[in-house]
């Protein structure tokens, strides 16, 4: 496959076909992702995708009485948008921004139409659908079989790979959410792994430290997702493995 030479560092947009690519980029538009930005809201028409670059957008679907829960990440191997792609437009979730960043905007309606006219187009995005709804599989898992601190590593090493820097804001609230328990077993777990030199933790701001101690302390669930990304789309480029 003629791979396009470009700077947009989402792994979607560089595994298209360069003519594929070369049809969407006039109208890809470089945005900022601000923490707790709205996406999309739930059972509201999707008129925007977006591909992060830097950023993570959550999934979450929120119960009728308030409470929120993460379903799934998205960050610069996937998009935010995931119904267009499966050819809907409505979703009982909502997503937001978790992890502020870049990204690239893009008009639904430009999407829709370039998958109507391209198979190869539609081949990439239907892998990475294969591969985000294999990690929301393995997470319902995970959140099952494995204690809190393995499932905090999880989604640290999770996030260390999209953002590209060893430095992003994470609240606890955020993390809490991710992996579905109180705040104050966040807290407990981030305090292990501070003081065990994995992490540093203040005020929402996570610095890893020594990213293989975290990889030999997370369940097998990253790597059973990270290898599933792989194989469906890939090895990224610069990544931490």
């Amino acid at each position: 496959m003629d791979q396009p030479t470009q700077s947009y560092r989402n792994r979607l947009l560089q595994l298209l076909p360069r003519s594929d690519f070369d049809a969407l980029r006039p109208h890809l538009k470089a945005v900022t992702l601000e923490y707790r930005q709205p996406l999309f809201e739930a059972n509201q028409p999707l008129r925007s995708v977006y591909f992060p670059v830097t950023g993570v957008a959550s999934l979450v679907n929120t119960m009728a009485d308030g409470s929120a829960s993460e379903v799934g990440t998205i960050g610069n191997e996937g998009i935010v948008g995931l119904p267009i792609l499966l050819g809907d437009e409505l979703t009982p979730m909502s997503a937001y921004v978790q992890v502020p960043g870049a990204g690239l905007h893009l008009r639904a309606e430009i999407l829709r139409s370039a998958l109507q006219h391209s198979a190869g187009m539609r081949t990439v995005m239907l892998h990475y659908a294969h591969a985000f709804f294999d990690q929301v599989a393995q997470s319902a898992a995970c959140n099952h079989f494995h204690p809190i601190e393995q499932r905090c590593c999880r989604w640290l090493l999770m996030t260390h790979d999209r953002v590209q820097s060893d430095q992003f804001l994470l609240t606890q609230e955020f993390l809490g959410m991710m992996l579905g328990v109180q705040r104050t077993g966040v807290t407990l777990a981030a305090r292990k792994l501070k003081g065990d030199g994995l992490i540093d933790y203040h005020r929402g701001q996570v610095s890893i430290l020594d990213r293989k101690k975290l990889e030999g302390r997370a369940c097998e669930c990253y790597a059973v997702s990270k290898r599933e990304f792989d194989r469906l789309l890939g090895p990224p480029t610069g990544s931490h493995a």
